[in-house]
């Protein structure tokens, strides 16, 4: 338990609190003060709530969850580790985190084995270092945290859009424009439920993209995001015309390579370290398969 008493007036009380408190996200003590967690003078408050001079603050601390995962000896290569974080390449095919249908060969699974359960709480039993997710079939850069004070700065990081996050896209048909953006936004499908959608009950979800390559009936994007929503960068894609070579989901899943999976790469990411403050470029190479897709594809053109 933690107590505060507050020295002047004026914040909200989950802008003050994650100030006044290095361990805490704003997240977090939202989260707290919506289960009852946090009082002020003995009273539950909601996040709005300003605090006064006087104020009486009473934290109740969060018990870590004891993980039960088991840890497992799966290969993954390793763009950068130190004691803070680790950032691997993820293959397609792997599921970030375990759920219904994928109780193990997760990500997190590989990371327990090779941090040697030094992984931050606070994503929960399931999520434990997870700060931001890829699809199963999307590779590429993923960062974890090895500890809750790396936890808490990179999630706040990627809240406030410091992470530039930059993919790599192979999309069926000739985009005319050499770059634009796009900004529609996107929800759950009403539809089909299991499926993303633009619709205007959505968040606001925006895309830019950049040509990198023409080919004959492909294109080749860099594509960066401000905002993170499921499936993002391919309901996007596909909702202006252009979806990704081997998407199943968002378009009819036909490639002449017969690939399963999206051609979709988180190809880098530009953050700060959230311990040393050093300013970080790391990226992640392209698989063997989409490597091969592109030679394909440049040879055809000097056909």
């Amino acid at each position: 338990m933690k107590f505060l008493e507050v020295e002047s007036d004026g914040k909200r009380i989950d802008a003050y609190l994650s100030e006044k408190l290095e361990d805490m996200s704003r997240v977090t003590v939202q989260r707290l003060l919506s289960n009852g967690k946090i009082l002020v003078n003995h009273k539950i408050v909601k996040s709005s709530y300003k605090v006064q001079e006087g104020d009486k603050i009473q934290i109740e601390e969060e018990i870590p969850v004891e993980i039960s995962l088991k840890a497992q000896n799966i290969p993954l290569e390793v763009i950068y580790e130190d004691k803070d974080i680790i950032v691997v390449n993820k293959p397609k095919g792997m599921v970030v985190h375990p759920a219904n249908g994928n109780p193990d060969g997760t990500l997190v699974n590989a990371i327990m084995a090779m941090c040697k359960g030094s992984l931050s709480g606070i994503g929960g039993e399931i999520r434990p270092g997870i700060v931001h997710r890829l699809d199963k079939d999307t590779s590429g850069i993923i960062v974890v945290a090895k500890n809750d004070k790396a936890h808490i700065n990179l999630s706040e990081q990627i809240k406030e859009h410091r992470v530039k996050k930059t993919y790599i896209a192979l999309v069926r048909g000739i985009v005319k424009e050499n770059e634009a953006t796009i900004n529609m936004p996107i929800g759950r499908s009403e539809k089909d439920r299991k499926k993303m959608a633009v619709t205007k009950k959505g968040k606001e979800a925006i895309t830019h993209f950049r040509v990198l390559e023409r080919y004959d009936k492909y294109t080749l994007l860099q594509v960066n995001i401000e905002t993170g929503r499921t499936h993002q960068i391919r309901v996007h894609l596909s909702q202006i015309g252009y979806p990704i070579v081997g998407d199943e989901v968002y378009s009819n899943g036909k490639n002449e390579w017969n690939i399963k999976g999206q051609c979709l790469h988180a190809k880098s990411l530009e953050f700060t370290h959230p311990i040393t403050g050093e300013k970080m470029y790391l990226e992640a190479r392209l698989p063997e398969y989409f490597e091969n897709m592109l030679e394909d594809l440049e040879k055809r053109k000097r056909i």
